[in-house]
């Protein structure tokens, strides 16, 4: 695993930190206080060889190598954790080694599992009782020095433990942010799926209807043929515009400007019918709403796909068949649309035309989004939409 410049400078700052730190740890020990307690006393092999050779420094003596080497070790703490703090602790048997060994446990608490840590800390308590067994110095400075060693380790541990927990919160913050980001964008697709279903599914249906009579009815009279053509060449253009519509938002980047399409209101209801009137269907719109101009955009909104989408199944699946739609409803009660057609027999010219069997569900999500309901099915010799959008105080 890579470091960054920053880890790598961090590293060699605590390195060199710790070695000389180690200088005033081995003062300190020499006049009888240490931080960590050892198994072994200034008159070892170390100390014994430093009574041998001559030093040049007399800051440094021969018995601190082994907590210069631990302090050496830290700079590959990250890469090996566990393997780092076990050196380190050997090397405090046999030296002043106590800054190495905190700076190692809270390495390896930030680091490793909670299990494989608090196993790392049971060795590192380990010499506590050893020392006050084992060390013929074990008396008032053997007690200070258990002291010292367990509150230092506890506390390297304890602070470790707190940055791993912050680490792992800070983790599980950025992915919950993402998982929400993801959700969004989902949610916001299938907004956009609706929305192309519910307009082109309209656009289209109108095309192929229109296209449809001129196959069945070559002979038709020159008005109505030119009448046909104009309303399938409009009907053409304006899916073309709304695709382009659509796709444009598609395209836009999540934090644009670029504003969006706006969406039609209840007010539309009128002018919806009226353009598939035009395009030479029957309907019958029965609209008794109190104050209609209170009406929420989100309800508008629902009640107008609703509509669109009654009025384009009955293109498909009953072509030349009379459409009959109530629309009533006022604050507090909510707005209920009613909507039905004859379902026609069997072999009528025009019906059948293909569709992607999403609109009635889409129907339903929209109307549980806005939280209402939407029923929908054949009653005797008619088929029946009925949907019921709350629309509150």
């Amino acid at each position: 695993m890579s470091r960054t410049n920053r880890e790598k400078a961090i590293d060699l700052g605590l390195v060199a930190l710790t070695a000389v730190l180690c200088v005033p740890v081995a003062g300190m020990q020499d006049r009888g206080l240490s931080l960590y307690p050892q198994l072994t006393s200034g008159a070892g092999p170390f100390g014994m060889l430093g009574n041998v050779l001559p030093w040049p420094v007399g800051v440094v003596d021969v018995g601190e190598f082994p907590a210069l080497l631990a302090c050496a070790l830290l700079w590959w703490r990250r890469r090996w954790p566990v393997l780092v703090a076990v050196m380190a602790l050997v090397a405090s048997t046999l030296s002043p080694a106590a800054i190495p060994v905190i700076v190692s446990l809270f390495t390896v608490a930030v680091c490793k599992p909670a299990r494989t840590a608090l196993w790392v800390m049971a060795g590192a308590l380990a010499p506590v009782p050893a020392t006050l067994v084992l060390n013929h110095y074990a008396g008032l400075s053997g007690v200070s020095s258990a002291l010292f060693g367990c509150t230092f380790v506890v506390a390297a541990m304890g602070w470790g433990f707190l940055v791993s927990s912050l680490h792992e919160r800070t983790d599980r913050a950025e992915a919950e942010a993402v998982l929400r980001a993801e959700r969004a964008q989902q949610g916001a697709r299938e907004e956009i799926a609706r929305e192309m279903h519910d307009v082109l599914a309209h656009r289209l249906s109108l095309l192929s209807v229109h296209a449809g009579a001129l196959e069945f009815n070559p002979g038709a009279p020159a008005a109505e043929i030119g009448q046909a053509a104009g309303v399938i060449r409009q009907s053409a253009h304006q899916a073309l515009q709304d695709l382009q519509l659509v796709l444009r938002v598609l395209r836009a980047p999540l934090r644009s400007t670029t504003s969006e399409p706006s969406h039609p209101t209840l007010r539309d209801v009128r002018r919806l019918v009226d353009e598939s009137s035009a395009a030479g269907m029957w309907i019958e719109l029965d609209q008794d709403i109190d104050a209609p101009a209170r009406v929420p955009s989100l309800v508008g909104r629902t009640v107008y796909r609703i509509v669109q989408e009654g009025l384009t199944n009955a293109r498909k699946h009953a072509p030349g068949e009379p459409v009959h739609i109530t629309v009533r409803g006022k604050q507090g009660e909510g707005l209920t649309v009613d909507m039905r057609n004859p379902v026609p027999s069997k072999g009528v010219p025009g019906a059948g035309i293909p569709g992607s069997g999403q609109g009635l569900i889409g129907l339903s999500e929209r109307a549980a989004l806005a939280g209402g309901h939407l029923d929908h099915g054949r009653a005797g010799d008619d088929h029946h939409l009925h949907a019921w959008i709350p629309w509150p105080v």
